[in-house]
């Protein structure tokens, strides 16, 4: 699912290492005391600013109009010219003697947490705030076609997930990649140029090493440790890919997809291609594929509603021992799309007073896909209420991956325990051990198929950012990136009038993506290590943690601690692990690993 985690605070924390440009002389006048007393002015100032943008931004994601895109340009410009102008001014104070580490970290967040840096020069930070929300509301706005009529993005995101003509699929795609992807290329080469601009200014090297440095590592060693978690878990993805054309062979024939080389990329469920669990029912084995239900139809006979929906996936935390939700959030989010104006459907979590009004903002179908986002996005909200006790620099996730990872790994709790726990499922018709295949594949074809993707679209990006794709090159470089890591090619030839990477939200936002990769890894290290503390003896797949609340304290104690900390502190405290690894995801499809193993021999692997 593509989600985005909105807080104000998150544009000014998100933690970097000091680069060396950034670092500049020390006025022997400057005291301690003095970068005491700017930090913690420059706290008050961005939280204050913050609020008010948020409003903004929630007004106008849910409202789009030539009016609100103009109020959030200009919000967006007022708030990025803050954040230079504090980074510029605590540049200084970071080779002082005698610091603090409390206002080291925060004059470290504080110097590399802006996103989407503009120059100092005036007007720089409105034109760049005024690119990307004409970008990211051209997107909400955008249509493709089907039968040749004009269709909404989150109607042909459904559409593309139940059609099973390869021709409605290729126009499908082939329609919403030109409609809104297109359109937007030579604003995306502007953006791009005043992007990196500014994060030369703050003594980056370019945007990409900005983005690359808010792990609390250098650049190049996030870069190699993204690297190290794809090379553990690419032969699972190998794997899935082999089988999975196959199947999609079987089904189409030769002439739409064949039997090697990459699977085209409309054929798999997804409108990029990403999680590809919509086309289950084409590559589910005889017998062991057969679940025996789908989340959407068993909500459907119990009438459930968006609404009950969300007050579901509250239940989950709730039975962890979590607050209930405020009132307000019920009555401000934006839970079903409204029929009377043009929204963002893109969902989201928002935190606009950094406090308890707390809000997502869907356009919920009553399906299993929603579902699963319902509880990956109140996550974000429970994080959120759990930092909300500290400082604002520090109100984020230990990195944004966590972030990320909180709702997915409670998500994974959604199994057929869970399901019957809360009455979706009668115990009678809860899968015997002899459908773990299928259960395990249902899941890969949205967590394993994911992990390319998740990696490649930054990729993409700190190669614009840096010049290895140069701009009259962009469709290109997209199309190698997606053959290299996904095995997934475009079914139309497409060329330089394209822009087919502004046809994902996060890159017509401008939302930084290695975030979901990382979620995609830590997930299932939170998921193995709370299964651990519950006492759970199963195969880990089946493993529920609905309703312990030990788990629960322990989750809350590392929400709790925000971006206080670096992230191997953080993922200490829940797992008693400090280093990101693969190989809790690895353990968790063993089980599948073997049996595609089996399924593929004598079968060509790779593209």
């Amino acid at each position: 699912m593509n989600r985005q985690i909105v807080s104000l605070a998150a544009l000014a924390a998100t933690l970097v290492a000091v680069p060396v440009a950034a670092q500049q002389a020390t006025s022997p006048a400057v005291t301690p005391a003095q970068a005491d007393a700017f930090v913690a002015a420059a706290e008050k100032k961005l939280a204050d600013a913050s609020v008010d943008g948020a409003r903004i931004a929630w007004v106008n994601a849910t409202y789009i109009t030539d009016d609100t895109d103009a109020l959030a340009a200009k919000a967006g410009g007022e708030y990025t010219e803050l954040q230079v102008k504090l980074a510029t001014q605590a540049a200084k104070y970071r080779a002082l003697p005698g610091l603090s580490a409390d206002t080291r970290r925060k004059l470290d967040l504080l110097v590399g947490g802006i996103t989407l840096p503009a120059p100092t020069r005036a007007g720089a930070a409105e034109e760049l705030s005024t690119l990307f929300t004409k970008m990211g509301s051209s997107y909400g706005k955008g249509r493709g076609t089907l039968n040749g009529q004009p269709i909404n993005g989150s109607d042909i995101e459904a559409a593309m997930g139940d059609e099973r003509d390869p021709a409605k699929l290729k126009e499908m795609w082939v329609s919403w990649h030109d409609n809104v992807g297109a359109p937007m290329r030579q604003d995306y080469v502007a953006a791009t140029k005043l992007t990196n601009e500014g994060a030369v200014g703050l003594g980056f090297k370019d945007a990409g090493a900005l983005w690359r440095s808010g792990y609390d590592m250098k650049p190049d060693e996030f870069a190699a440790l993204t690297d190290k978690l794809w090379g553990e878990v690419e032969p699972l993805y190998q794997a899935l890919h082999t089988y999975v054309r196959w199947k999609l062979n079987e089904k189409y024939g030769d002439a739409v997809q064949p039997k090697t080389g990459p699977i085209r990329a409309d054929l798999l469920g997804n409108m990029w291609a990403q999680e590809w669990g919509n086309i289950y029912d084409v590559v589910a084995p005889a017998g062991a594929g057969d679940l025996g239900y789908d989340i959407g139809d068993l909500l459907k006979a119990k009438q459930y509603d968006p609404v009950k929906m969300v007050k579901t996936g509250e239940g989950f935390y709730s039975s962890l021992g979590f607050a209930p939700l405020p009132e307000t959030f019920w009555k401000r989010s934006q839970i079903v799309k409204p029929q009377d104006r043009e929204v963002i459907c893109h969902a989201s979590a928002w935190d606009v007073d950094n406090v308890d009004d707390l809000r997502i903002k869907m356009c919920t179908k009553v399906n299993s896909d929603d579902f699963v986002t319902i509880h990956h996005e109140l996550g974000h909200n429970y994080y959120q209420r759990a930092y909300n006790q500290q400082p604002f620099l520090y109100k984020n996730g230990a990195n944004d991956g966590f972030h990320e990872a909180i709702g997915d790994f409670v998500a994974l709790s959604i199994t057929p325990d869970y399901l019957v726990k809360i009455n979706l499922l009668d115990q009678a018709k809860v899968p015997a051990a002899d459908k773990d295949v299928g259960l395990l594949l249902r899941q890969a074809m949205d967590k394993v198929a994911f992990l390319p993707f998740g990696l490649m679209v930054d990729k993409y990006r700190w190669q614009l950012f840096s010049g290895e794709i140069p701009a009259g090159q962009m469709q290109a470089g997209w199309d190698k990136l997606r053959l290299q890591y996904q095995g997934i090619v475009p079914p139309v030839a497409r060329d330089e009038t394209k822009f087919d990477a502004g046809a994902k939200y996060h890159v017509a936002a401008g939302v930084p993506y290695t975030r979901y990769f990382l979620a995609r890894i830590l997930q299932f290290q939170f998921y193995e290590a709370a299964c651990k503390q519950a006492g759970w003896k199963g195969p880990l797949h089946r493993c529920s943690f609905y309703g312990d609340k030990d788990v629960g304290a322990k989750l809350d104690a590392m929400l709790k601690m925000g971006q206080s900390k670096p992230w191997p502190d953080a993922l200490q405290a829940f797992t008693g692990m400090r280093d990101m690894s693969g190989k809790a995801m690895v353990a968790y499809f063993a089980p599948l690993k073997k049996w595609l193993d089996q399924q593929n021999k004598g079968k060509p692997s790779g593209w």
